[in-house]
């Protein structure tokens, strides 16, 4: 046991790694990774209690004097570690949506193909097999994008139509 004047080690002195403490946590820190948070119930004494251990399959990871591993079986009364953990938020694919072309009785098919070249990057077998979709169903797909790919591609086919005069019209439906 150190007396209250003896001066305590920092953990910024070891080669493993740095630490920060703060009244009731201490953040260990390695080779600039976050290991974890470890949170003392009693302060006295805390640098007496961790240890740093660096092994292969074990780097740097805090733990407790005579700790191994099991946790506080056979030392009643000892001071109790809990360590905390991010947990990732598991991610959701974003939601897609339809870019269609509608038909009308103006707009020429010559353009529409050039439309389904330049814009969705269709080769002209394709872009043709799409302008006939259109041209015998009223509405074709152009493609399947996120949402803000699609209304950016909706708004390009939009104005290119309107700056060549014709009313051709491009929509985009959720999948």
């Amino acid at each position: 046991m150190r007396s209250s004047t003896e001066e305590r080690p920092r953990f910024s002195d070891l080669p493993f790694g740095a630490c920060l403490s703060g009244p009731a946590i201490l953040t260990c820190t390695t080779l600039d990774v976050t290991i974890g948070t470890i949170i003392y119930p009693t302060m006295s004494n805390l640098f007496s209690h961790v240890e740093i251990s660096a092994t292969s399959s074990n780097a740097a990871a805090p733990r407790m004097s005579g700790d191994q591993g099991n946790g506080d079986q056979g030392r009643p009364g000892g001071p109790s570690t809990s360590v905390i953990t991010k947990v990732k938020p598991k991610l959701k694919r974003p939601n897609l949506y339809r870019v269609l072309i509608l038909n009308d009785d103006y707009t020429p098919m010559e353009f529409v193909v050039h439309v389904l070249e330049r814009f969705f990057q269709k080769d002209a077998e394709a872009a043709t097999k799409i302008m006939l979709h259109v041209h015998h169903h009223g509405i074709g797909e152009c493609g399947v994008f996120t949402y803000e790919i699609a209304e950016t591609k909706v708004t390009q086919v939009m104005d290119f139509a309107r700056k060549h005069q014709h009313p051709l019209q491009c929509v985009m439906e959720k999948k």
